[in-house]
């Protein structure tokens, strides 16, 4: 298996992008003392200071998506350094952003990150009056709620984040439980239909002796060979772009080796890679039902190759209920199967007697 390097997709870059352009942006002569301004001290020059002030702000939201938590704490200090020094720059900007990045995608201590940043702006509005500034009670209090608002939106993002994680994380769940039956399936009608027309044979094969029993024999021995045939053809299936070749004529012609009397009539024509698989299936478990429920009974299967669907009936003269009885997998499990596909499917006893299923399949 060879490993291609990830490409880093172009939104991770974007708070990356988004820090250089408030670095540079802050020190443009021209926007200079045009940021934020918290606290009413006067704006003076800048100096060493506030470009590590600006860098603090903005260069740290290159940790964004690895850090929120730590970058918030940054981005909060930097921006104190700015407003107590009277810088008022440009990078201030960075401070919601900060915000909103880590309620929407801090993972661990978000309680303790908002508990903690309501205490350093408390301790950060204090100060001000220590420096010579203040910001009235209005500006502190909309100054703070507008933070609040900011880590509200990060948390919804972070909960339609999460619930779309959980619809996904359940589909596919879904989905994996659907194709584990539809296997389960597969597995089943391939594997007892086989099985059951050995058993008969073997059954059979010890009232025999000479050509009649070497004749038996052979018979078993085809049938196994069927059997790992459809398996693989099954294997097939499951792999991309595999698709068995499913003739009717092998498998009736099987059933009736194996003591069972039917009369097939095919009318139209199937497509180039046989009968349907979903009709084939149909065909295949009502003849096992016969085959083990009413053995040596008289049984006749009619298909119907028409324009947009096909028609399977499959009667057996007995009185047996062939209904009674089995995994779930069988009758029950093709009435699902057809349903899945758009079908129609019913399985009980005829008008005229005998035990009757008859299934309509979309082409």
């Amino acid at each position: 298996m060879i490993n291609l390097p990830r490409v880093p997709k172009a939104r991770h870059a974007v708070f990356p992008l988004l820090g250089l352009v408030l670095f540079a942006g802050s020190l443009l002569p021209s926007l200079q003392m045009f940021g934020t301004q918290f606290g009413g001290l006067p704006s003076r020059p800048f100096d060493a200071l506030a470009v590590g002030a600006v860098a603090l702000q903005s260069l740290s939201l290159a940790g964004c998506r690895r850090w929120p938590v730590a970058v918030l704490a940054l981005v909060a200090a930097g921006f104190a350094i700015d407003q107590l020094c009277g810088y008022h720059s440009f990078a201030g900007s960075a401070l919601p952003v900060a915000v909103l990045n880590a309620g929407w995608r801090a993972d661990r201590g978000r309680r303790a990150a908002a508990i903690g940043s309501t205490v350093a702006y408390l301790l950060f509005v204090a100060a001000f009056p220590l420096r010579g500034g203040g910001e009235p009670a209005a500006g502190v209090v909309a100054f703070y709620l507008s933070l609040v608002v900011v880590w509200g939106i990060g948390a919804w993002l972070r909960s339609t984040r999460a619930a779309e994680a959980e619809r996904r994380r359940r589909v596919a769940e879904e989905t994996r439980a659907a194709e584990r039956t539809r296997i389960a399936r597969e597995l089943h009608d391939v594997v007892t239909h086989h099985v059951t027309a050995m058993v008969v044979q073997t059954e059979s094969a010890r009232y025999l002796a000479g050509e009649q029993l070497d004749q038996t024999l052979a018979t078993v021995s085809g049938t196994g060979r069927q059997a790992i045939a459809e398996l693989r053809n099954l294997l097939d299936v499951l792999n991309p772009g595999g698709q068995p070749v499913l003739g009717l004529d092998t498998l009736v012609e099987q059933t009736r080796r194996a003591g069972q009397p039917v009369e097939f009539t095919e009318v139209g024509t199937p497509g180039a890679a046989g009968v349907a698989p979903v009709a084939y299936r149909v065909v295949q478990e009502a003849l096992t039902n016969a085959l083990k429920h009413a053995h040596g009974s008289p049984t006749s299967v009619q298909v119907r190759h028409g324009e947009g669907d096909i028609t399977v009936e499959v009667r057996t003269d007995s009185e047996a209920d062939l209904a009674v009885g089995g995994s779930g997998r069988g009758l029950a499990g093709l009435r699902d199967r057809v349903g899945d596909v758009g079908g129609d499917f019913a399985a009980g006893r005829g008008e005229s007697g005998g035990f009757c299923v008859r299934a309509r399949i979309p082409a």
